[in-house]
């Protein structure tokens, strides 16, 4: 946990620090080493949000591009269950960057407790998944869509990263900040028979559009209309592939005819 509630205010851990936990109100105690970045931790081995993970320093990075006051809010939902979005913005989009394994079980639960949520996934954390992604993006082929490069991915089942989150029903980034510190992948939350469609997207305008509260223009807007488009490519593409087959039974049929 990188904040603590100190003489009532959010306060990053320091030597010898002792504060509140801001979702339980419980003590906490500053973790501050060589090996680990700095953290608060509960006393023993309790943790009250089942759905956090320790922190590594990639972590620390996305949530300081965004202000203090968005960081690790306590989220409650109607049944005032809680848990702690790593960011949530002013628009309520909650932020959740991912770097362990999750089950797709958890996947859903988290969906449907944060209203609006966008993960942001690290691409690096297992030395395949690099190369299998740069594989099927090579693989690729452009979708329909204007001059907006979206890339169908034709084999999503050769990347694990793809297989884990594909279907996801939210907004997905991958983070490959190693193979290119300017560029996330966007998995495009299209939802059209498992089909995946990836676009590149600037870190900048990512962290931007939130700040600009710009995100629901893109989310309900932008997206729909992509999805409309390709279902209706792929309308065009099967009652051409019908009138076809309908043109050459009625030739056979003639042809026998005489």
């Amino acid at each position: 946990m990188k904040y603590a509630i100190v003489g009532g205010n959010k306060t990053e851990a320091f030597k010898g620090g002792r504060g509140i936990c801001p979702s339980c109100n419980s003590e906490l105690i500053a973790r501050c080493g060589d090996v680990k970045i700095n953290h608060w931790a509960h006393k023993g081995t309790r943790n009250c949000d089942t759905w956090w993970e320790n922190e590594k320093e990639w972590h620390r990075q996305w949530k300081n591009n965004f202000p203090v006051e968005w960081q690790e809010i306590v989220h409650f939902d109607k049944k005032d269950e809680k848990h702690i979005a790593d960011v949530k913005t002013d628009k309520d989009w909650v932020l959740e960057f991912q770097h362990s394994y999750i089950k797709r079980e958890e996947q859903n639960s988290r969906n449907a407790f944060y209203s609006k949520l966008v993960w942001v996934v690290d691409g690096l954390r297992r030395e395949t998944d690099k190369i299998q992604f740069q594989k099927i993006l090579e693989e690729s082929s452009k979708a329909p869509v204007g001059n907006v490069n979206i890339r169908k991915i034709n084999f999503p089942e050769e990347s694990r990263l793809l297989r884990e989150w594909l279907n996801c029903g939210v907004p997905v980034f991958f983070d490959f900040y190693e193979l290119n510190k300017s560029i996330l992948w966007f998995l495009l939350p299209l939802n059209i028979n498992g089909e995946a469609y990836l676009t590149p997207f600037s870190r900048k305008e990512f962290i931007e559009v939130h700040k600009d509260n710009g995100f629901d223009e893109l989310i309900y807007k932008l997206i729909p209309n992509i999805r409309n488009i390709l279902i209706e490519h792929k309308r065009s593409i099967s009652n051409r592939f019908i009138n076809n087959s309908l043109h050459r039974q009625r030739r056979t049929i003639k042809r026998r005819r005489f």
